[in-house]
Order: C-alpha cells, then structure tokens, then sequence
C-alpha cells in the first residue's frame, strides 16, 4: 500500500487524471461487453435507449450497409474514453510531453471508436441473416424503441422469426408513443418499415 501512495504521489496531476478516468471507463466498458456478449448468445436486446440502433432488414445493398453504421453510441464513445484515458496515462508514465500525450491518446481514442462500432455493426448484421420474415411480425407485440411522433416514425423493436430486432415503424391514426410503449404489428408497409397500433 505504501509502495502504491509513493507511486501515486509522484504523478502528475494530469496523469493522475488519465488514471482515475481509465479506471472509470474501464468498469463502465467491461459491463457493456458482458452486457452485449449476454445478449447477443441469449437472443435478447440488452443496448441502451440512449444508443442508436442498427436496422436490420431481409436484404442489403452497399447503400444500406453504410447507412446502417453508426460511428457514435454508448459503448463507442466508453471505448473512446478508455483508450483515451489509458493512452494518455502511459504515455506521460514515459515522459512524453503533455501535449504529444493527448495527441496520441486521442489516436487510440478515435480507433477504438471505429473499431467498437464496426465490431458490433458487423455482429448485428450477423445476426440478422437467415430466414427472417418481416410479414411474420404482423399480430406479434413488440416495444417501442425511439418515440413514435404524431404522423411520424420511430422505431419499435421485437422478436421476428427468433431474432430480437429493430423496424421503423409509424402508429395508426396518427396517434404518438414514448419509449417503452408496448404495441401490436398491424401490417408491414415497407422492407424495413411497420405500422403499429397500441395495445390498450
């Protein structure tokens, strides 16, 4: 213990906010990889509603694989801070200049963004192959997953054809649904697109 004080009291400020950060991030980046991990092997949706979702859909052209990537979410922007953090923390432990430390931290931060984020795009579309049938998610129930403005779409998530999955979906008359509102599948209205109706 007295080893690790002496350790502890010869850092920089600086560097001891690189560490404690690193610390921070790791905890947060650790739970949401059990977290993915468990529900991707369980089949069930366990991101959180503050994170985009990746559309799935029965077929994909080069334009939707683009389009469905998403560069920020929760677990991209926790990966960002915690290589950011640790890279900063190392490279100032070898006396590296503050300001070329951050810079190469920031490299680290921004690469494991990139790669988070196309791990997990790569695996949801891995996910979604086989045989899913969009029509046979007409009568199912499923959950709203971003809100469903008046005569707008949001986005509803629900098991089709075994798979935990996400549509853009519209409620019928016009009506309008927070988060976490349970609704029914009325008909399918495009290859990625629903309407929903609430379930009173």
């Amino acid at each position: 213990m007295d080893t690790m004080t002496a350790w502890w009291s010869t850092l920089q400020p600086l560097n001891q906010w690189f560490y404690v950060a690193a610390a921070v991030c790791s905890v947060f980046f650790l739970w949401q990889l059990i977290a993915a991990i468990a529900g991707l092997s369980g089949g069930h949706d366990v991101d959180s509603s503050a994170e985009p979702s990746w559309e799935h859909q029965t077929t994909h052209d080069a334009a939707d694989s683009v389009a469905t990537f998403r560069l920020l979410s929760v677990r991209s922007v926790i990966a960002f801070f915690t290589l950011f953090s640790w890279g900063g923390a190392l490279y100032l432990n070898q006396h590296i200049p503050a300001g070329r430390a951050v810079l190469y931290a920031l490299v680290w931060g921004l690469a494991a963004m990139v790669l988070v984020s196309l791990t997990f795009h790569l695996l949801r579309r891995m996910a979604a192959t086989g045989d899913m049938q969009i029509a046979t998610c007409v009568g199912q129930t499923g959950t709203v997953y971003l809100d469903i403005p008046v005569g707008g779409d949001g986005e509803v998530r629900l098991l089709c054809s075994g798979i935990m999955t996400h549509f853009k979906a519209r409620l019928t008359n016009s009506a309008a649904a927070k988060a976490g509102t349970k609704v029914r599948i009325v008909r399918v209205t495009g290859a990625n697109s629903l309407e929903v109706e609430l379930i009173p």
